[in-house]
């Protein structure tokens, strides 16, 4: 890994972590100094960051991007259209044994796991099942989507029960899948989505 991917890494890391906040200031000084890394990995890093929306420029410096919930709801309607046309096309492969492998992975929640790995598990659920479609640019959209949305999940309201609803809400989706169901998969994933805008 270079020194700039490197970089890259743990400043992506600590801004969806919230360990830098939503509008805090970045200097490339702080930056090379945290990291141990020279000026030019960092200016590449912090330029391929803001490709990504995480952060932005601020006058000579840097900041964390603000958490915009205009954008928020059009990821929500982008989601939308990106991931059910991607469950409409895994839906129609003949092979569908990477589902267990998704279905295992939401499995591994339980009461005692941590919220963040609850999180995490919820975000990969939507990755993955947008990889299984074969189609590179849907895997890359919802990825980036949820990266984006990664960061505001402190504003969700999410108790036992809501978790449980999404979970549920998640083996739905891949039972619909799993019977080459489209028009059930693409229902399901859709009210999961806009319910998730709405918590």
């Amino acid at each position: 890994m270079s020194q700039m991917q490197s970089v890259e890494r743990q400043l992506r890391e600590m801004i969806l972590g919230l360990e830098i906040g939503p509008g805090e200031r970045l200097t490339e000084r702080w930056i090379e100094s945290r990291f141990a890394a020279s000026r030019t990995p960092v200016r590449a890093a912090l330029l391929r960051l803001e490709t990504e929306g995480l952060i932005c420029r601020d006058g000579r410096g840097w900041t964390a991007s603000p958490i915009n919930l205009a954008e928020l709801e059009q990821i929500a309607v982008y989601r939308e259209a990106v991931e059910v046309a991607a469950i409409r096309i895994t839906c129609a492969l003949e092979d569908k044994s990477a589902v267990d492998l998704i279905e295992a992975m939401l499995d591994s929640c339980d009461a005692a796991t941590a919220r963040e790995e609850w999180h995490r598990v919820g975000m990969d659920f939507h990755i993955e099942l947008a990889r299984l479609s074969g189609n590179d640019f849907l895997f890359r959209a919802v990825r980036d989507a949820m990266t984006r949305l990664s960061r505001a999940r402190w504003l969700e309201v999410r108790d036992e029960a809501a978790l449980g609803r999404a979970w549920a809400e998640h083996h739905a989706v891949l039972a619909a899948v799993r019977a080459g169901d489209a028009d059930e998969a693409a229902r399901l994933l859709s009210t999961h989505i806009v319910g998730s805008r709405d918590r």
